[in-house]
């Protein structure tokens, strides 16, 4: 089975670029031919480019590589080291109503939040319809946010079908219903955009602020503390088995804790979870050189799948003459 994914080169990657994407990716190089790519391009829908982009898009490959993503067992590059899939956005726009771009809630929710409103942020999902239908995944593994635009590219590629004949695989997509969205700092959906992260990689002292800052009720410490709805709970959870959090819930319910203390305890097992990644991150850093021969190891390969792919649509919609 193929599985896909990509993730923007945006800056430091967070918990929730982590449980929403990249460990689905990681557990799924184990079984599963798995591709995965840092998406550029579409960091340019932001504004983003010069130096500042191309620094970003290193780190982020670096940091892919330190959380697990194996070049052996995956397909790991960068979005514009195979121009194909710029050819087949432009195809796949004759396919795509405006209705449809329209409809996309990642569009009216950037623009709400003040992102400048540009042609690349409107016709973000027909690049990310590319990204998927040039290397035929059956699963593209997504946050709650990302399903529609999995299903804009199912709609673009039946639409594409309908006229050419069985060319485009339709993809599905896969959620961890438990991870699907991981809560920020103030409780929204974390992500940069909202200011709300924490970090996988950087300073300890930098961490501990960070959670330290993370919303939670008022409750004098000798009361008991409901753990459904904190912020502090929902994050720690994620990193713990069945056992420890119900340890974790008796302490909630117990009282004689504040939410201080639960604080501390999730900076220690973050911490802790990521020790081996980082010592892994410090040698990518030191040896550059090595993370840019993967990525031209992995565009070879994702090219390799991505050619035939676009030589057959050439010649059916008679670009090829």
């Amino acid at each position: 089975m193929r599985v896909l994914t990509g993730i923007q080169p945006s800056g430091d990657l967070h918990i929730g670029n982590y449980f929403g994407s990249i460990k689905q990716m990681v557990d799924a190089q184990k079984e599963n031919d798995t591709f995965a790519f840092i998406a550029n391009y579409h960091a340019m829908s932001s504004g983003n480019g010069g130096a500042e982009l191309a620094k970003l898009t290193m780190q982020t490959a670096t940091d892919f590589l330190s959380l697990g993503i194996e070049p052996q067992k995956s397909t790991f590059w960068v979005q514009s080291d195979v121009k194909e899939v710029l050819e087949l956005y432009w195809l796949l726009s004759a396919f795509t109503p405006m209705g449809l771009l329209e409809r996309a809630h990642s569009y009216k929710d950037k623009v709400a939040k003040g992102i400048h409103a540009n042609h690349a942020l409107f016709s973000y999902p027909v690049l990310m319809a590319a990204d998927i239908l040039l290397y035929s995944p059956d699963i593209i593994p997504v946050g709650k946010d990302q399903i529609q635009h999995v299903e804009i590219a199912r709609d673009i590629a039946i639409k594409f079908n309908n006229k050419y004949g069985d060319i485009l695989k339709i993809p599905a997509f896969k959620i961890e219903e438990h991870v699907a969205t991981v809560p920020g700092t103030d409780g929204q959906k974390m992500s940069k955009s909202y200011k709300n992260t924490v970090n996988i990689f950087g300073e300890e002292k930098k961490q501990l602020k960070t959670i330290k800052k993370i919303v939670t009720q008022n409750v004098p410490m000798e009361e008991p503390k409901e753990y459904e709805n904190c912020n502090v709970y929902n994050m720690a959870k994620l990193f713990l088995n069945e056992d420890e959090c119900k340890e974790l819930q008796e302490r909630y319910r117990r009282g004689g804790e504040g939410h201080g203390h639960f604080k501390l305890y999730l900076h220690d097992i973050i911490w802790e979870y990521f020790r081996p990644y980082r010592e892994k991150r410090e040698y990518y850093q030191a040896h550059q050189d090595e993370v840019r021969d993967i990525l031209e190891y992995g565009a070879t390969k994702a090219k390799n799948i991505a050619l035939p792919m676009i030589e057959k649509i050439r010649s059916i919609t008679g670009i090829r003459y």
